[in-house]
């Protein structure tokens, strides 16, 4: 599923001539979904209005979507939880066709209910699924996709460097269903949690101290440690290794950490984004002797913690060496790079 990038230069310059600012879609008689280039964004739109939609962010290499079948099923999970009425697989055709043209790059889509003649944050009653607006945009591939380890089912996947993480002070929203795990376009809670990333990280430069935090673990309003500031997480416990002791998977863990011990992730029933590359992963490791276990990762947990790595489905895996807790302590986690 990752290639690795070639002609960098040539690929984002033909990038940019092919779309360089956002484009609206709209469904055809035909079930065609067009382009309309001269569309622009207004203070109706819901979306900016009320945040009444959802976006996800797709990863092109080679002229392909990565991980096509789980975004296709954002489009339809996401359009039957907020009642839009998406035509997914014409979406999804349309989409990878700008993925032929774009060859290497990312596109992100946004999605917003249609202006209503309802006043105020109401829509129209009598309808099963509201009309929706569809927007588009890409942008050059700036990710180095050279590196990548496997799964369990043979998937290969991006990895990024190992670097440290911070624990953040500040707290996501706890969502009643149906918006819990939706990948909706309210995410001030992420926009806070990412500018106190920024500011630490900042803050490091200037003292020439813990360089390469490369991500935030952020609790929700109940306490528990939910996710990344853009990224899911998994963890492993002192005490919930592999009870697989051979020597086929001691050497596993020296070639490839995913491959060895219990992962867990933070079930996300009340909060957080159930990412693409989160599932992927869970579905991955569905029929190994160790399958993901969903569980909440709670502050006394944080001493025991053995591994731990974010993930998302444009930059893949990021293995953690070390996190900082909010008292200052610092974790030592164990996350060796595959030698691939």
């Amino acid at each position: 599923m990752i290639a690795k990038l070639n002609n960098s230069e040539s690929n984002s310059s033909q990038l940019i001539n092919h779309v360089s600012t956002w484009q609206r879609l709209y469904p055809q008689s035909d079930n065609v979904v067009a382009n309309v280039d001269n569309a622009v964004i207004t203070p109706d739109n819901r979306g900016l209005a009320y945040g009444d939609g959802f976006f996800t962010t797709i990863g092109v290499i080679e002229g392909s979507i990565l991980w096509p079948e789980y975004h296709y099923q954002r489009l339809l999970s996401h359009a039957h939880a907020l009642q839009l009425d998406v035509d997914s697989d014409s979406l999804l055709t349309t989409l990878q066709a700008h993925a032929q043209q774009l060859q290497q790059g990312v596109i992100k889509v946004i999605i917003t209910r249609a202006v209503q003649a309802v006043r105020g944050y109401g829509f129209a009653a009598d309808m099963d699924a509201s009309s929706c607006e569809v927007w588009l945009k890409a942008t050059a591939m700036t990710i180095d996709t050279a590196q990548h380890t496997q799964l369990p089912d043979g998937h290969s996947v991006l990895i990024q460097p190992t670097t440290s993480a911070v624990c953040l002070t500040t707290q996501l929203a706890c969502l009643p269903p149906p918006l819990a795990g939706l990948k909706s376009l309210n995410r001030l809670d992420n926009v806070l949690a990412s500018g106190e990333l920024q500011r630490l990280k900042a803050k490091s430069l200037e003292s020439d101290a813990e360089l390469g935090v490369g991500e935030g673990l952020v609790r929700d309003m109940s306490g528990s440690w939910v996710e990344g500031t853009m990224r899911n997480v998994f963890y492993q416990l002192s005490n919930a290794q592999s009870t697989d002791t051979s020597d086929k998977a001691k050497a596993n863990y020296s070639d490839d950490f995913l491959l060895s011990g219990q992962w867990f992730t933070p079930p996300l029933t009340q909060s957080g984004v159930a990412g693409v590359m989160r599932q992927v992963i869970i579905d991955a490791f569905a029929k190994t002797k160790t399958p993901v276990i969903m569980r909440a990762l709670n502050d006394d947990d944080l001493p025991n913690l053995r591994g731990l790595f974010f993930c998302n489905a444009l930059r893949g895996v990021m293995p953690i060496d070390g996190l900082r807790l909010l008292g200052g302590e610092v974790v030592k986690l164990s996350s060796t790079l595959p030698n691939k």
